[in-house]
């Protein structure tokens, strides 16, 4: 049952009653003493005059001052928190002051023509009675917002709260201004830029738009600015770019508005957010599926080796949502297994999944979960990618990258597996590192078994992937937090990125396209120096660079490219586009399997003591492999 809306008395709401009872007395007052014609009836001379004045009088403020409590607790002016009082507030006081007065006049009417048996000896003046609204009005509303401005005048002077330009004076910029009007703390609004001509020197409650995204960087300067929120709702990525770029050089902290399908500004969780890691791209970020090529995963049995990984968990969170008949997550690692699990659940109460421990070098424990499971649909995520690392064990490298991949290959082959997606990377094009060798490795076993086999083999190779364990964008960001430096080995280096987002949906994407043997490539635009990676995230967390946070050169690693290749010169003379925009494909290059399959065996039985043998096998089988000594 609805509980009526001031059911609880507190010592606040007390207050606030009493103020508007003396407020209810004052505009009273001031009504008799500035409206001449304010009176309440005409007495007949067969009554009392007095006597007539004081009942009516009584009747009158008792009946509006019953009814203006009542409808102000009933539009619940008594519960809300004024320091947050905003619009709303104020709308709902309004009302609730209006309706009242109209009521209780309707009221009073009616209980002078019981008394006096006609409506002839009722004379309410209406100039009165408007006065006596609005001024009321004015006492109600002015003793709530009094208190919130009183309130705000003392926190600005008491708190240091940022300085803020807001880009955009629509309804992203108002919604921002409605949310700081309610939350000082978290900064103070300067003004407005806005590429609308139109909107020049307007404002949004006494904030004003005072330039456009032209003139960011001067008016930061001239206003001391130190954070600019980009306040725009739907910006498609070219014009979030260009905002971004104009932000970024005025050296400010820049957020932006979070995604309004998810909360709303009047939820605690809402807030502005940093800028998307993804803005560092330089291209808009891709959406490749569609529901109807997911079909194949409907009612699948789809293992992902590597689950609880970065990627391995993305595609895990992408399979899920296609209805799959079960879910296997096979990992060593127990603990993000374990957490991505949980996370599954929570969202997909109805997916059928678990996890299997164990690693891909064991042939009889992937043996075992393949008969236990059938799967039909295998991602094969699990892998060693730390360049510096592979370069120093070769031998750790081969056994999971190369004969780990072999293995689980050999089950799939054997368990009537019907797609194979093999993760792989652009270091594995002419690789000059251990890690690229091994992973351009196992794409020639992913292409060598599809010749025979029934399954499709296929392989997508990857550009570095933001924000994935071990990359680039966290080591920046601890780096940033510890107070720098930021260390960059080369200031010329360039790498292609994508999302994790991305990475997932191509791999799901190959798995619907593909015809099996091919090697899947995103068109991930132009390069990104990481110097520029380095600076915008320094920026984005409102420091400066070389200022406040430096930077230092430290010198190329064993093993690392100035910059990465998406395909090998042979691969570029069969390289075509498929059907969906920005993914290409390379077909198969011819070998001698036999001879590929013999050297790949002569390394199974070789250890860390062997680590020149192993690079010599790899660089026969890889002609194009050039290895940088450790030195």
């Amino acid at each position: 049952m609805k509980k009526f809306p001031f059911p609880v008395i507190t010592p606040k709401k007390l207050r606030l009653l009493a103020f508007d009872i003396i407020g209810f007395f004052i505009a009273f007052a001031l009504t008799y003493i500035l409206d001449q014609n304010f009176y309440l009836a005409h007495p007949l001379a067969d009554h009392d005059y007095l006597h007539d004045r004081f009942v009516l009088g009584a009747i009158f403020v008792g009946l509006h001052l019953c009814f203006d409590v009542f409808f102000l607790a009933l539009f619940r002016l008594y519960s809300s928190i004024w320091k947050y009082a905003g619009p709303d507030e104020l709308i709902r006081g309004i009302s609730a002051i209006f309706i009242s007065r109209f009521v209780a006049l309707f009221v009073y009417i009616l209980s002078c023509s019981l008394y006096y048996e006609s409506h002839q000896y009722v004379n309410i003046h209406e100039s009165s009675m408007l006065l006596f609204t609005f001024l009321f009005c004015f006492a109600v509303i002015g003793i709530r917002f009094g208190y919130r401005f009183l309130r705000s005048i003392v926190i600005r002077r008491n708190i240091r709260a940022p300085r803020i330009m807001i880009v955009g004076a629509g309804s992203g910029g108002a919604m921002v201004m409605e949310y700081l009007y309610k939350h000082e703390e978290e900064g103070h609004p300067i003004c407005f830029v806005d590429d609308n001509p139109q909107k020049m020197g307007f404002g949004i409650n006494g904030v004003y738009v005072k330039g456009t995204t032209n003139d960011m960087e001067q008016l930061a300067r001239e206003h001391h600015i130190e954070q600019i929120w980009i306040a725009i709702n739907h910006l498609d990525y070219s014009r979030m770019r260009e905002i971004v770029g104009k932000a970024t050089a005025t050296g400010c902290k820049i957020l932006t508005l979070p995604d309004m399908s998810e909360t709303d500004k009047n939820s605690p969780a809402f807030r502005m957010k940093k800028v998307d890691v993804e803005s560092i791209l330089f291209r808009e970020v891709k959406e490749f599926l569609d529901p109807d090529e997911c079909r194949y995963l409907n009612d699948a049995v789809v293992l992902v080796t590597g689950g609880g990984g970065s990627i391995g968990s993305e595609i895990c969170r992408q399979v899920s949502s296609n209805n799959p008949k079960k879910l296997v997550i096979f990992d060593i690692y127990e603990n993000n297994a374990f957490e991505l699990l949980n996370e599954l659940k929570r969202k997909f109460p109805e997916l059928d999944a678990c996890i299997r421990i164990g690693s891909v070098r064991d042939t009889a424990r992937l043996n075992e979960v393949f008969d236990e499971f059938m799967p039909q649909v295998v991602f094969h995520a699990a892998a060693h990618k730390h360049v510096p690392l592979m370069e120093d064990s070769p031998a750790e490298a081969v056994k999971n990258n190369v004969f780990g991949t072999y293995n689980t290959i050999l089950c799939a082959e054997n368990h009537g597996v019907s797609k194979f997606v093999l993760l792989s990377t652009d270091k594995a094009v002419n690789p000059t590192n251990v890690m690229g060798a091994t992973k351009r490795l196992a794409e020639l076993l992913v292409q060598t078994i599809n010749r025979t086999s029934k399954c499709d083999f296929i392989a997508v190779r990857f550009g570095n992937v933001l924000g994935s364990n071990g990359s680039v964008i966290p080591i920046f960001k601890k780096q940033i937090a510890a107070g720098g430096p930021v260390t960059i080995t080369h200031p010329d280096i360039t790498r292609y990125f994508m999302t994790i987002r991305e990475a997932a949906q191509l791999v799901l994407e190959a798995g619907a396209i593909a015809q099996g043997g091919e090697i899947f490539v995103l068109d991930m635009g132009t390069p990104v120096k990481i110097v520029d990676l380095a600076k915008n995230l320094i920026i984005q967390s409102g420091l400066r660079p070389d200022i406040d946070i430096p930077i230092e050169f430290v010198g190329l690693r064993p093993g690392e490219k100035l910059y990465e290749e998406l395909s090998t010169d042979e691969e570029k003379k069969s390289l075509h586009t498929t059907a969906k925009d920005k993914i290409f494909v390379t077909e198969p290059v011819q070998h001698d399997a036999d001879a590929f399959f013999a050297l790949i065996e002569r390394m199974r039985p070789l250890n860390s003591r062997d680590s020149q043998e192993i690079l010599d096998i790899i660089q026969t089988i890889i002609p194009t492999f050039h290895h940088q000594p450790n030195h």
